[in-house]
């Protein structure tokens, strides 16, 4: 899921922070609040540590230590070697679903259905606000963002030079792309060395292929990957390795990388998250920027309008001795100049009126616009369903974008690694 994701979420803690009432108790305890997270853009690192700053300012007996890390790291075994070390974080970024079922059958995860009633959270979400992020009718997530997790952006002066319009079909969007390469550019920039950037774009593409049901079913085990609507899927991946329109570093690179491809026109196109808009507009503000949905797909089985996208948000630790400090530090990061702290940086904030259209970029805006009128959301690989079947499913995915496995091979591979997994 990407560090855009987080990085939107992070900006809201911080602006939360800056008014914060202390709280009496933190002076006999462990004066540390320590909150970690996924690594977000430049730009939202710089907010996050100077409301850091002010929040310290006001509250003299806290000090807030912020824990940033690189995304394949913090999803892997980062967040796992926090809470087991000795330094726990207090407050850390998780995404909804399986994952913060995982954290909350492993016991850190508290209980939040009380302290969303307190003043500060009670007015701030809405009760479709917590999909995913929550078990047997307790609440164990505060909502941070929602996040496009993935849609083509494309460098509108290479669009304009060759006199393209975004895509609305396949067809078209395999037309685009032999104008492009024609030109001497390369379609399609990709960093996939982590495994979920192209996870996420290709599951979307999948998804629509074979449907919605299929797609979830096989990610929970419930029906075998490898077939023929699934090869069909695979297919088409393997369309666009063989007619040369992604860059052949594609599995070689980081999605950090693929961003600088993209970013220095290199590369016309770029499948990513919303959070690619905060990257921008510190590493490229001259660029041009538009973005399309994932065209429809011939004869797909899904619904051919579908968002893939997530909520994410934090949890409060359990075992931390700094429960209501939390508690209070995520009131101020939900208030409405948190969110529009969100906007601004290109997040997607669910908390209540916090975006401004008129102090809110345009891209941003749009992307608000697209998650609210979706009537069909798709959940990523890694964040909806089992982790170790996304994992696996991501690596078959690699596979066929790189071309070193063709859509069958892959799939009955991906099937023979997950066996063990079904019950």
């Amino acid at each position: 899921m990407k560090k855009m994701i987080i990085g939107l979420m992070l900006v809201a803690l911080v602006v939360a922070i800056a008014g914060c009432s202390g709280s009496s108790s933190s002076s006999k305890r462990d004066t540390t609040l320590r909150i970690a997270m996924v690594s977000p853009g430049e730009g939202i690192i710089k907010v996050w540590e100077q409301i850091k700053s002010k929040y310290e300012d006001a509250h003299p007996n806290i000090k807030v230590e912020l824990n940033y890390q690189e995304d394949a790291i913090y999803q892997s075994v980062g967040l796992p070697n926090l809470l087991t070390g000795a330094n726990a974080p207090d407050i850390y970024f998780e995404w909804a679903g399986e994952r913060l079922k995982t954290r909350i059958e492993s016991g850190y995860a508290a209980d939040l259905t009380e302290a969303l009633k307190q003043d500060g959270l009670k007015n701030s979400f809405e009760p479709g606000d917590f999909k995913g992020m929550e078990l047997e009718g307790k609440t164990y997530m505060i909502p941070t963002a929602s996040d496009v997790s993935n849609i083509i952006w494309y460098n509108k002066k290479i669009f304009t030079d060759l006199g393209i319009q975004p895509p609305q079909t396949w067809e078209q969007f395999i037309a685009v792309c032999e104008k492009i390469k024609a030109a001497n550019i390369t379609p399609i920039a990709s960093g996939n060395k982590e495994l979920w950037p192209g996870g996420n774009w290709i599951s979307h593409l999948i998804s629509r292929v074979v449907g919605e049901e299929a797609y979830s079913a096989a990610l929970q085990l419930e029906q075998p990957f490898n077939s023929p609507d699934f090869v069909t899927a695979f297919g088409y991946v393997k369309q666009m390795w063989d007619s040369q329109y992604i860059n052949n570093s594609v599995n070689a690179i980081s999605d950090d990388e693929g961003d600088v491809l993209f970013f220095n026109g290199q590369a016309a196109m770029h499948p990513i998250g919303s959070w690619l808009v905060s990257s921008a507009l510190e590493s490229a503000p001259e660029l041009e920027l538009g973005y399309f949905n994932l065209p429809s797909m011939p004869n797909g089985k899904g619904d051919q309008t579908s968002v893939l996208g997530v909520q994410n948000g934090f949890v409060i630790n359990q075992k931390s001795k700094l429960f209501q400090e939390a508690v209070d530090f995520m009131a101020l990061y939900s208030s409405p100049e948190s969110s529009e702290l969100l906007a601004k940086a290109g997040a997607i904030p669910i908390a209540k009126g916090g975006v401004d259209a008129e102090k809110t970029d345009a891209l941003s805006l749009s992307l608000i616009d697209m998650m609210k009128k979706s009537t069909m959301l798709v959940s990523p690989p890694d964040t909806g369903y089992n982790i170790e079947v996304a994992a696996a499913f991501n690596m078959a995915i690699s596979q066929v974008l790189g071309g070193v496995r063709t859509p069958g091979a892959a799939l009955a591979e991906l099937d023979n690694t997950i066996a063990p997994l079904k019950k």
